[in-house]
């Protein structure tokens, strides 16, 4: 009982880490389109929380994996290919000289990145729930 719960919360709070960084990247990357911020401070702000991102995104797959929860394994799977791919291309820094030319690209990646992220919470919430209640009604 305790063991799935407490999976639900490690993965529910590693959530709640990635949609924080996403949030600040975009936050970033909008004091920078409305020149806020110079894009050196914003492209190096950015690129101090890319790494973490990476990190917690692969932690929260291997806290899906480790714990049996197949679904939702599957479905974190092309967000951290997509980390992946982009780290080993080594495209996952953001370009002080050319970050007003994909401001818009970075900003769409990002959103899209921030929505996956919310349907995760959600299921991860949905699935926390149940299995609280799913224990609740074993002990009754």
């Amino acid at each position: 009982m305790a063991l799935g719960v407490f999976s639900w919360l490690l993965s529910f709070f590693l959530l709640i880490v990635v949609l924080a960084i996403i949030v600040y990247q975009l936050m970033c990357l909008a004091d920078l389109e409305y020149d806020y911020i110079n894009p050196y401070d914003s492209a190096s702000r950015i690129n101090k929380v890319v790494l973490p991102e990476f990190i917690a995104q692969g932690a929260l797959c291997l806290v899906f994996l480790f714990s049996g929860h197949w679904v939702m394994f599957l479905l974190s799977i092309p967000y951290v290919y997509y980390n992946a791919r982009l780290y080993t291309r080594r495209q996952h820094l953001v370009d002080v000289t050319e970050i007003f030319n994909h401001l818009n690209w970075e900003k769409k990646q990002r959103l899209v990145k921030l929505v996956y992220l919310v349907l995760l919470l959600f299921l991860c919430i949905f699935w926390m729930i149940w299995s609280v209640l799913e224990d609740h009604d074993y002990y009754e």
